[in-house]
């Protein structure tokens, strides 16, 4: 919710409008670093995956939302941080249920996440495999320019969408394709190209299906 006040100086001159929102903000860790949230009173507004450092994100975050403020997360935001914490701890933790806020995102952009939150820890769509879905498979670059400018990564998990043939496609996120790899890593995703984990020593490879 966005609102306007004013202030007036003692003579009773020079209105002074400023623009107040609800965004606030918070940091927190998780086992692949500082990670934030960006909240407000419809749902979750924007993700930040980790940069450099814990005063980088804060920094991105500040760049992303100039409004937000830093604050203590009420409980939906915190069970939400809690369950994002989880799934990059290798839990097999389902966040198509949390509450966001796209507003102001694109018709077509919040169809493409729509269709991508249904993705589950573990499995993978194609950009194309996305754009059938929504009625056009020839729609497969549009997909994929939607989830480049995917404000929630892991809450829609633009991660576990590939391009053609299994191959890993981009990721916009900080790190890019490691990045990418890395999550699908963690969740045990299996896709065309297994002989990335043998170039990223850093990354367990994913656990032998039963």
């Amino acid at each position: 919710m966005y609102f306007r006040s004013f202030r007036v100086d003692r003579r009773g001159f020079a209105l002074k409008y400023f623009v107040m929102s609800d965004l606030g903000f918070h940091l927190f860790t998780t086992a692949i670093g500082d990670c934030g949230v960006v909240w407000s009173g419809r749902g979750v507004a924007g993700m930040q995956l980790p940069e450099k450092s814990a005063r980088a994100t804060r920094a991105r975050i500040v760049r992303r939302f100039p409004d937000a403020r830093e604050a203590a997360p009420p409980p939906d935001i915190a069970r939400a941080i809690a369950d994002v914490a989880a799934l990059l701890a290798g839990e097999r933790k389902d966040l198509s249920s949390i509450a966001v806020d796209l507003e102001g995102v694109a018709e077509f952009d919040r169809r493409v996440y729509a269709v991508a939150r249904t993705i589950p820890p573990g499995g993978t769509l194609s950009y194309g495999e996305i754009a059938a879905q929504l009625g056009d498979r020839k729609q497969a670059r549009e997909v994929a320019d939607a989830l480049s400018r995917n404000p929630l990564p892991l809450i829609v998990p633009c991660h576990r969408v590939l391009a053609a043939g299994g191959k890993m496609g981009g990721f916009s996120a900080p790190g890019g394709v490691r990045t990418k790899l890395r999550l699908l890593s963690i969740e045990g995703a299996r896709y065309g190209e297994p002989t990335l984990f043998e170039r990223l020593p850093w990354m367990a490879a994913p656990p032998p299906r039963s």
